[in-house]
């Protein structure tokens, strides 16, 4: 993408790295490579086919999806064997005789499922021999798998949770249980939707593989190349510049990419040489690199992949997991942003020169108009199109896609009219930044692949599935057209050339996305594992009894010990695997704990907080390869890089903590737009004063006293309400008996908290609060009855009559036989976001002290430390 002039050595090391950890490390000859080649293009082709509309409008192809399961995972273990060598000695040049025969025989047990479908349905839990060798050499072959493509920590994780399904009864009493033979535990997880082939897998076939897909398309095409150069067209100039621009392209790449190594790759060879080049530390220079690769997993709309299987698991839109999770990943991005620069600032770092000498004023004006009018245009866009649908009926999707297409063309007019994008070697002795305006005016053409997808998913509602399809296949038009259209719009010819290149770029994109899912796709059939025994044996509630025992019942230690203990499990596991297992240990055991001390909060916010630390370990020595990336294009020691990034993601680390407590900064609970700003507004604030209470330096070097009282406006910005329920009790009792009456009266999408006891089915005595989600506005029987609870009178308490399997009610933990006690309303109190006032007071005498140490020091005198 660059040119670069590194060291051999740190070259190869990082090219190996990534194409082992993200790409398989083969290169075989010609003819095994167009196989593999081959199989790419037809695992990609399968997948669009059944995420589109053909199959059911021709009646053909159709797959049912424990079918696209089976075939999905084939195509992933056929390609792990031929891709992955088995060991750092073993021939790269060529495919050895037994990989051959354990791709082959792999991926024949993976579609055994597919293949004999219907002989399987006619006898469920009852395997015959054919069936048990089957399932017993595929989780072998997927194990291996696995570790090909993953490294050992993945397979270890799987195969202590089958060692635990079959050792039960000889486990100390606090975690052991009856054990399952041979026959069950592999019906179980080879023959079920509850194992390999559940939800996880589901989700990597259904919606993943999409997203990567689409992707790899615009990386191809050239859109990471233009995100990463118009960040540095804007940022690179200031104090700092590189590090700036680091942060958003990482960001931007992040949005695309489900890997935090390949984001580090993308981006870091050519911004961490920058980096050091203006003054950054070796080690500093890859953790800003590190820190902002890994939380673009956090960034919407992919996550890493992970927001896709929130939407099974929590239970809510896809939608609605975008809203929760934008407000954390921005205001970590901004802090990430502030640490950059006081880094610069205590180390009086300058920015890279510009190529134009256009003053503030203009610069200011130039990008004040620019934002103007994307946002009318933006207005005009969705009013018109929303008027074309009301006017056309049926014949406005013609209309839109006329339009769609003029804006492309006019697009890739603008761009045409601009240099081609063409940085210079990062390593040479004169590094200039690009033009701003021709920068960013040369590749809009790429942002309207995303406005397809974010217009699908966010403005026609589409399934995440249709929604990446669609964007795809808009792509793919992108790729074969745009070379040739360019070439006539700058009248060069060689219409013939261009074109052959588009089509060289599509098919290096549909393979990039299929290799690229290798890893997801063993990544979440091996967690299936581990989900698989979690529903076999019951060892959530043992996790839950674990933790309560080491927590002694107090709920900040409990989250402690949740947080640490989905950062270990996190350790080594990319994204989706990562989210899966911390989610299935993890979440319930928040959920349960929690509950029972009173901290009643929505799924979603149980499942970021688990997620959050689980990605943590991505960074965290011994085992970050993220900062391993990062350490051999820096050259220095990956630890090192490791600890600093680890320092640097501490505000990554705090979010979790602070909305599980208050969760409008999930977006939860706020009612007005003026209630949005002033929550957007306070957490970004509370982030920035944080990041510089870790750097020790705001205005000037911090005092020690500065830095306890930036910790408290941090603290109270995010959490206003700690310090006013001391005074005003948030919540007041009401009788369970206006159960009914409380729920009817309560606005649409809106939640109750109640209290519920009884025995559970283990036979122990609960006592616990229940946040219920209520929906749309209707009768309160019909509310309770679509999360799946129905409610009887008891007295003056109201008894739990059934809960359906499956349910909202069920995921609660509700059971059958509970009652509900008593029902907790908002008590009526001042607003808590009073305690900004005396916040941001003692953040002003901060500032005050530090500017009058300030000009003491540029008046000549030395500045107190």
């Amino acid at each position: 993408m660059f040119g670069k002039k590194k060291s051999a050595a740190a070259e190869i090391d990082v090219n190996q790295l990534v194409a082992e950890s993200d790409a398989g490390g083969r290169n075989p000859g010609p003819l095994v490579s167009r196989l593999i080649l081959a199989l790419c293009l037809g695992w990609s082709l399968f997948q669009l086919w059944i995420a589109s509309p053909l199959p059911f409008a021709l009646g053909i192809g159709v797959f049912n999806d424990t079918q696209s399961r089976a075939i999905h995972l084939a195509f992933a273990i056929l390609l792990a064997f031929l891709a992955y060598p088995a060991f750092s000695r073993s021939p790269r040049d060529r495919v050895p005789l037994t990989d051959w025969v354990f791709a082959i025989v792999g991926a024949a047990c993976a579609s055994y499922l597919f293949i004999f479908y219907r002989e399987l349905s006619t006898r469920p839990g009852q395997p015959i021999t054919q069936d048990l060798v089957v399932g017993v050499v595929g989780i072998v072959l997927l194990l291996e798998a696995t570790r090909r493509a993953l490294g050992l920590p993945m397979v270890i994780v799987a195969l202590v949770f089958l060692l635990y399904t079959f050792a039960g009864p000889h486990m100390p009493d606090l975690i052991a249980h009856k054990g399952a033979s041979l026959s069950r535990a592999m019906s179980h997880q080879w023959l079920t939707t509850e194992g390999v082939f559940g939800v996880a897998l589901g989700v990597s076939s259904g919606f993943i593989f999409l997203f990567v897909l689409f992707g790899s398309l615009l990386d191809k095409a050239g859109a990471g190349n233009y995100f990463i150069q118009s960040a540095f067209a804007l940022l690179g100039h200031m104090r700092g510049g590189p590090a700036k621009a680091a942060v958003v392209s990482s960001a931007a790449t992040g949005i695309i990419s489900g890997s935090s190594i390949a984001n580090v790759v993308t981006t870091g060879t050519f911004t961490i040489p920058l980096m050091k080049r203006v003054g950054y530390r070796p080690d500093q220079a890859g953790a800003v690199e590190v820190s902002s690769s890994v939380n673009g997993q956090l960034m919407p709309p992919v996550m890493g992949a992970a927001a896709f299987l929130m939407v099974e698991y929590v239970g809510i839109p896809y939608t609605q997991v975008i809203k929760h999770a934008f407000l954390p990943a921005i205001i970590s991005y901004i802090a990430l942003f502030y640490i950059v620069h006081l880094e610069a600032l205590k180390s009086n770092l300058v920015g890279l020169p510009r190529r134009s000498q256009a003053g503030p004023l203009q610069r200011l004006l130039s990008f004040g108009l620019t934002v103007s009018g994307f946002v009318v245009l933006a207005g005009a866009v969705y009013y018109g199109i929303g008027w074309i649908k009301q006017a056309a009926g049926a014949a406005a999707i013609w209309i839109i896609g006329v339009g769609v297409l003029a804006s492309y063309i006019g697009l890739l007019w603008v761009g045409a009219r601009q240099p081609e994008l063409k940085l210079d070697d990062p390593d040479a002795p004169v590094f200039e930044l690009p033009e701003t305006a021709p920068t960013l005016q040369s590749g809009l053409h790429y942002l309207l692949s995303v406005v397809v997808l974010i217009w699908c998913l966010m403005i026609e509602q589409m399934s995440p599935a249709l929604s990446a399809f669609w964007a795809t296949v808009f792509m793919i038009f992108v790729m074969l057209t745009q070379r040739p259209l360019i070439s006539a719009l700058r009248g060069r010819g060689d219409y013939g050339a261009a074109l052959r290149q588009g089509f060289a770029d599509l098919i290096g994109g549909l393979e990039a996305g299929a290799r690229n899912m290798i890893g997801i796709g063993v990544a979440t059939a091996a967690a299936g594992i581990i989900v698989g025994t979690v529903s076999l044996t019951g060892i959530g509630l043992v996790m839950t009894e674990v933790v309560e025992l080491l927590s002694g019942g107090n709920l900040m230690l409990m989250l402690v010990l949740v947080a640490f203990i989905s950062l270990v499990l996190g350790m080594g596991l990319p994204t989706t695997a990562n989210y899966i297992v911390v989610s299935t240990l993890m979440a319930p055991v928040v959920v349960e704990l929690g509950a029972q001390s009173g901290l009643l909060v929505p799924l979603i916010a149980v499942h970021l907080f688990v997620f959050y630390f689980g990605l943590m370990a991505d960074v965290t020595p011994p085992v970050g390869l993220a900062s391993f990336a990062a350490a051999a294009i820096a050259r220095t020691d990956p630890i090192k890089t490791g600890v600093t990034a680890f320092f640097y993601s501490l505000r990554t680390a705090i979010l979790p903590f602070l909305f599980i407590f208050n969760t409008q900064l999930l977006m939860i609970g706020v009612d007005s737009t003026w209630h949005l700003l002033l929550t957007m507004v306070s957490a970004t604030v509370a982030m920035l004063v944080f990041a510089a209470a870790t750097q020790g330096h705001f205005l000037v070097r911090s005092r020690a006293w500065e830095t306890a009282a930036l910790l408290l406006v941090t603290f109270t910005l995010f959490r206003p309400g700690f310090w006013w329920d001391m005074v005003y009790p948030p919540y007041e009792e009401i009788p369970a008996a206006q159960l009914m009456k409380r729920v009817e009266e309560a606005p649409a999408g809106a939640s109750k908290r109640i209290w519920v006891e009884g025995t559970n089915l283990d036979g122990k005595d609960i006592r616990k609060g229940v946040l219920l989600p209520l929906g749309d506005a209707g009768p309160g029987r019909d509310r309770l009855r679509k999360i799946g609870l129905t409610v009887v009178p008891l007295g003056d308490e109201m008894q739990i009559a059934q809960v359906q399997f499956g349910s909202r009610a069920e995921k609660l933990g509700l059971e059958q036989g509970f009652k509900v006690t008593s029902i907790e309303m908002p008590a009526p109190r001042p607003a808590k976001e009073w305690m900004f006032l005396p916040a941001l007071l003692l953040l002003a005498l901060v500032m005050g002290a530090q500017r009058a140490r300030r000009r003491l020091s540029q008046g000549g005198a030395p500045a107190p430390a």
